[in-house]
């Protein structure tokens, strides 16, 4: 039986948005866990620092490459990078996201409209297909989508990325069907986590939903996102597809 926690000796998981929140707890617990790990982010300098970070802490081989999801061209050359570095790619999560702030859904531009869904939606199909197709030949492979209770609950502040994180959904099962049965598919779907992003939340407003929406009390500690993505990874999960798995706090209750 294969353990829960995961195993993940001699694999190779590529973490977008690997570089910090809780993209960087993914990849830092699949290094752990004994893989090679490649993270992508729009910085440079914040993959190159990530990278030679977890290779000196966990001794597995991490390569950083700078990589705008939300353009085609960049997905593409991100993996072939990751299949001329390693040569495989056992574990992909797709994790980047974006969800800018408004005034109103009136004023909404077409430019920020088109950048929330490229991020989010357009850059996760592409790097599932063509690293979903590659899995089906080696016959075997797990792609983990990070999606967001606005998926299935959102709020008036964020309505193109509830939009795109709902597709996100969506797609993980339609993948689920059309990589079947060597690739398993499935979705993270994180409540309120107390990551880089929560830093600008008002502290009232905040502990407020906390006591008043959320079960748990509080927000979730980025750590908290690691034992679904190493069970999601591992064998351990070999008959789990097609699942969208909150981690919320109980926030999203009425969501199946």
């Amino acid at each position: 039986m294969a353990a829960v926690t995961g195993e993940l000796a001699g694999r190779v998981a590529l973490v977008t948005g690997g570089t910090r929140g809780l993209g960087y707890e993914i990849a830092r617990a699949y290094a752990a866990a004994g893989a090679d790990v490649v993270v992508a982010s729009r910085k440079p300098d914040a993959c190159a620092a990530i990278a030679a970070r977890l290779w000196e802490q966990t001794g597995r081989r991490v390569l950083g490459i700078p990589t705008h999801v939300g353009r085609w061209d960049e997905c593409d050359r991100l993996v072939e990078a990751v299949y001329s570095e390693f040569g495989r790619c056992d574990v992909l999560v797709n994790n980047a996201g974006m969800s800018p702030l408004y005034d109103s859904v009136d004023t909404i531009s077409e430019d920020l409209f088109d950048k929330v869904l490229a991020v989010n939606l357009k850059g996760p199909f592409r790097l599932a297909s063509r690293i979903g197709a590659r899995m089906v030949e080696a016959g075997r492979g797990s792609i983990i989508n990070v999606s967001s209770v606005a998926a299935v609950q959102p709020s008036a502040a964020e309505v193109p990325y509830a939009m795109a994180k709902a597709g996100l959904n969506n797609m993980t099962t339609a993948l689920a069907r059309v990589f079947a049965p060597a690739v398993r598919v499935n979705t993270i779907m994180p409540g309120m986590f107390l990551t880089d992003i929560s830093k600008a939340w008002d502290p009232a407003e905040t502990a407020k939903r906390f006591a008043e929406d959320v079960p748990a009390r509080r927000g979730g500690r980025p750590d908290e996102i690691v034992g679904a993505a190493l069970y999601l990874a591992s064998d351990a999960s070999g008959y789990t597809t097609g699942s969208v798995l909150k981690i919320d706090g109980g926030y999203a209750w009425a969501a199946g």
